[in-house]
């Protein structure tokens, strides 16, 4: 995920419904809209023209703490629940044919009840939405926290779009989430999965997925770099959620030899990183201020650990990093083999910085240029119509 807010128009809540009524609709339950660049509002984004969106944003299965963070998220979803989402930027409008609604839910799952009054409280807080008087074309969901309304809805056309194995995420309540997937996937017509580690793990539980990888705007990461030259030490830049998956051994040494910039939230990552005075944590920014870090960085870096959540990730900016032309040093996951002669892969932390350093001083070799062409043929809207074809087959 990248680290900040949407590609598109700022969003406001609006009580008019200003969008096209001829269009077919969906409903989409992701994380919150404009909150950071994910491939669900990519996609959706690059649908809204043929489409009317209903977005659902959800809740999670984090169990909160008492940091800054978690009591900041907390205090907005609250404000969201009793109609106050977004005042301050009441002004801005959401993008033509989108709606944003924000359900009364409980930020848990972990029992039988209270998965009951979750489904209970959308089925009543999206009932309009719903209605199978004037069902939509198709409902998507990015996560199994809908197993228990699409039982209580069997009569939609359900898709699950998946882009990660949630379950494994550091933070998250990894065994409810195992379980609400095995229980949501008997009720979904379609399933796309974002790269083939995930469509393998679908078909150990009998389910045949259809593959839909991460697109790519490749001119918002085009970066202009006439005249650059590398700083002494070089300067390595990370975007994205900052977490436990990352490689401690890996990051510690680059903060010795480059000057490392984490951009993005920062989530659990061990002490030794989080205090380390050579590491620059810049916290997020707006999704439009990427291409100008990267524009003053030297490489791009993806200093993952091996573990069964980054086995199963797919970077959605790894495409993006790619497309910036700036060398790319990262740790062989399997999401990242496919792309391996458009960059380095190294695993050991001192081979890691080794590669980093040469890059820095030769800048990209005209090969991984090269690879980097197939890029041309990943764009959002190519995507789009592997998503669009899975939404007609419920329409026929």
């Amino acid at each position: 995920m990248s680290a900040a807010s949407s590609p598109h128009s700022s969003p406001s809540a609006s009580a008019a419904d200003e969008r096209d009524p001829h269009l077919p609709r969906l409903v989409v339950f992701s994380d919150d809209w404009g909150r950071h660049a994910s491939s669900c509002q990519h996609l959706i984004a690059s649908l809204l023209p043929r489409y009317r969106v209903d977005w659902v944003e959800t809740v999670g299965t984090r169990t909160p703490s008492l940091n800054r963070a978690d009591l900041k998220r907390a205090v907005s979803k609250l404000w969201s629940f009793v109609g106050q989402k977004r005042a301050a930027g009441a002004t801005q409008s959401l993008p033509p044919n989108l709606r944003i609604h924000s359900p009364r839910m409980i930020p848990s799952f972990a029992s039988p009840r209270r998965r009951r009054w979750n489904a209970k409280l959308l089925a009543r807080g999206l009932a309009s939405i719903l209605d199978p008087a004037d069902p939509p074309a198709a409902v998507i969901t990015t996560a199994p926290i809908v197993a228990d309304l699409a039982a209580l809805k069997p009569s939609l056309h359900w898709i699950y779009y998946c882009v990660d194995a949630l379950d494994e995420w550091p933070g998250l309540d990894g065994k409810t989430l195992y379980q609400m997937e095995l229980d949501m996937l008997p009720h979904m017509d379609r399933v796309l999965v974002v790269s083939e580690v995930l469509r393998d793990r679908m078909a150990r539980r009998g389910i045949e997925a259809n593959l839909l990888t991460h697109g790519v705007e490749l001119e918002r990461w085009r970066v202009l770099r006439d005249g650059h030259r590398a700083a002494d030490p070089p300067k390595t830049l990370f975007w994205g959620h900052a977490d436990a998956r990352l490689s401690e051994p890996i990051v510690l040494a680059l903060a010795e030899g480059t000057q490392l910039t984490f951009v993005g939230p920062r989530g659990d990552v061990p002490a030794s990183l989080a205090q380390h005075a050579r590491i620059d944590w810049h916290g997020p920014v707006d999704f439009d201020a990427l291409p100008g870090f990267a524009a003053a960085s030297d490489v791009l870096v993806m200093p993952y650990g091996d573990s069964e959540a980054t086995r199963n990730m797919q970077p959605l900016k790894l495409k993006e990093y790619l497309a910036t032309g700036l060398p790319t040093v990262v740790t062989p996951l399997p999401a990242n083999l496919h792309w391996k002669a458009a960059m380095d892969i190294e695993s050991e932390p001192a081979a890691f910085v080794a590669r980093v350093l040469e890059r820095a001083r030769t800048g990209l070799p005209p090969e991984q240029a090269e690879a980097r062409l197939a890029l041309q043929q990943e764009g959002w809207d190519a995507k789009a119509l592997i998503l669009e074809a899975a939404i007609r087959e419920g329409s026929v």
